[in-house]
């Protein structure tokens, strides 16, 4: 592991730098500690005493936002400890993501207690040896409906109650909360979370349009995981019956202020739908996230989702895990290729592909106005990409990070 002090002055040049609505070619990046301080093009600016790095004619972005992420390199966030929780910002590292929202899976009241405790240790001793920055957490399970759980453990969903989930948001670290809208008390939970300042999320979920119209006045502005876990009319009609109503998919199709989620890893959806997306909800209310489990960067095997002492077991083939044949079970891959995959595969423009991974999560949660940009007076949290968009140099808070291997 390589630590330094942050220089008083960097200078990032020879790259073209991602913006969120245009590309900056001959671009020069200046920071001072930890703070960006220019972002334009002027050789004029690149200060005598600056330390130099050659982005050698390939990209200057943002570091990634992750807002959906339970593990990575062989833990997971549910795990409950700080080791594993440092693993997996870490292993985020490598991929480009300096600022993560760790996601808790289904599971006991004290084992969500736990990842909360954890989480909340390794944001308030962060240095550049950490690796991801950890913004909050996203409380996502347990309050999932019976039918949607995915890859979770079924046995621990329930509906929200007051006293359990009051208690998970005094913890003072949840920035965002997920919900399925039709459960009993989802309303309260999500008037709950948007006082306390949350980005408020449906997931998992079979609602109706009704239900997520409900749920929208008190509150909720995003979807999880769009197509993944989700109702449609076909299955909302075998919950309700005749006439059809309309579901998940169209209400945030038609509701603007509604925001959701793809993840890009080439498994879970087909570009067709990553296309589709982005031309529907356009890069300012689209999110690209990992959704990624304990299996990054790890061989091909079987694996616990969610908590290592009794989370169900997924198998990873190396391109994605799965449940059972048949039934995925959340991403393998970093930001770094839900990246790629949106601008190659979803034939989206690479501005926008770069901001669905960086200002629109960044937004959404209220965190924009420190990261997100590359914009003077946010941190400089600071990717240089290849040509082929692959991370050559991570920086955090000015500083850069390396792991060995």
């Amino acid at each position: 592991m390589l630590r330094r002090n942050p220089v008083p002055q960097l200078c990032i040049l020879n790259g073209t730098a991602i913006l969120p609505d245009r590309l900056l070619s001959d671009a020069v990046v200046v920071c001072r500690d930890d703070r960006i301080t220019y972002v334009g093009t002027a050789q004029s600016r690149i200060p005598a005493s600056a330390e130099i790095v050659d982005a050698k004619g390939g990209y200057i972005t943002p570091g990634f936002v992750d807002i959906h992420i339970h593990g990575g390199g062989g833990a997971d966030v549910m795990d409950g400890s700080a080791d594993a929780v440092k693993t997996v910002c870490q292993s985020h590292a490598r991929h480009g993501t300096t600022t993560m929202f760790p996601t808790t899976s289904t599971g006991t009241d004290d084992q969500i207690h736990a990842m909360l405790a954890a989480c909340g240790e390794v944001r308030d001793t962060w240095n550049i040896e950490s690796g991801s920055k950890i913004a909050g957490v996203h409380l996502y399970g347990p309050y999932f409906a019976e039918g949607k759980t995915g890859c979770h453990d079924e046995s621990v969903c329930r509906a929200p109650e007051a006293a359990e989930y009051r208690r998970y948001f005094e913890s003072g670290i949840v920035g965002i909360a997920t919900c399925a809208a039709e459960l009993p008390g989802a309303a309260a939970f999500y008037r709950h979370a948007t006082k306390r300042g949350c980005l408020v999320t449906c997931g998992h979920s079979n609602s109706s349009w009704n239900e997520m119209e409900t749920a929208f006045q008190n509150g909720m502005r995003h979807v999880d995981h769009f197509w993944c876990a989700m109702s449609n009319v076909s299955s909302v009609r075998k919950r309700l019956g005749v006439p059809m109503q309309g579901s998940m998919l169209e209400y945030v199709l038609s509701n603007p202020e509604m925001s959701t989620e793809v993840i890009a890893d080439g498994m879970h959806l087909a570009p067709e739908l990553l296309s589709f997306a982005w031309r529907m909800k356009r890069s300012e209310r689209l999110c690209l996230v990992t959704d990624c489990n304990r299996a990054l960067d790890m061989p091909p095997g079987k694996y616990r989702f969610g908590p290592e002492e009794d989370g169900s077991w997924f198998t990873s083939d190396g391109k994605v895990g799965w449940a059972s044949p048949g039934s995925l079970a959340s991403s393998v891959m970093g930001m770094d290729h839900m990246v790629r995959t949106m601008h190659k595969l979803g034939n989206v423009p690479l501005q926008d592909a770069v901001r669905m991974a960086t200002l629109t999560p960044a937004e959404r949660t209220g965190i924009d106005q420190q990261v997100g940009s590359l914009t003077a007076g946010k941190q400089a949290d600071i990717l240089v990409l290849s040509k082929t968009l692959k991370v050559k140099q991570v920086h955090i808070s000015g500083e850069r990070w390396a792991q060995s291997r």
